[in-house]
């Protein structure tokens, strides 16, 4: 039902994307999903197209950045988004492209945020079962207490505490939560 209201936003950031930077307008990451199957995420590019090796030059040269990364696999204030890539984090809507996940049933409306092997192993451990018992979400629990401003035990914890307490009306919830945190930029970067 949204589609409709959503492919000419997409068209648009498609073409701005495209104005901006060359390169391609969508990014598929591969993560971690239902059963641990690997699965291509979809997201619009919000980074220059050598945003790798912009991430290793930094990486090698300022200590604090990659403190920073080796912590959360995020950098704060990163130089290698673009201005239109700044905007669509700010607002979450380079995620929008996940919607296609959701058709081809690899993820659904709300679960844990999908991650990366990596992610599994250093934070999910032995809590890793949980994750993979449901479909990853493009929001979920997580997203909506707190977001970036937590830690990954946190999130480990709420991701955990979703699975063993799913109800269709926490769905629900976590959706309309969702659009607050979205419309007021709560916790992203």
């Amino acid at each position: 039902m949204l589609l409709p209201i959503l492919l000419p936003i997409i068209g648009i950031l498609a073409f701005l994307i495209k104005k901006e930077s060359p390169g391609p307008v969508f990014f598929a990451h591969k993560r971690i999903g239902k059963n641990g199957a690997i699965i291509p995420t979809y997201k619009f590019r919000s980074m220059f197209s050598d945003a790798e090796e912009r991430l290793e030059k930094l990486l090698k040269s300022d200590e604090e950045i990659k403190k920073e990364w080796e912590s959360n696999f995020k950098i704060k204030d990163d130089p290698r988004i673009t201005k239109i890539g700044y905007i669509m984090r700010k607002t979450s809507l380079d995620e929008l492209p996940q919607i296609f996940n959701v058709l081809k049933g690899e993820m659904n409306f709300v679960g844990p945020r999908p991650v990366i092997q990596q992610e599994i192993k250093q934070y999910y451990k032995e809590d890793a079962e949980y994750y993979f018992m449901v479909k990853p979400g493009i929001t979920g629990l997580w997203q909506v207490s707190g977001r970036s401003d937590t830690d990954y035990d946190f999130r480990v914890a709420t991701d955990k505490w979703y699975v063993m307490n799913w109800s269709l009306w926490l769905d629900i919830v976590i959706l309309f939560k969702t659009v607050k945190v979205v419309l007021f930029r709560e916790g992203a970067y």
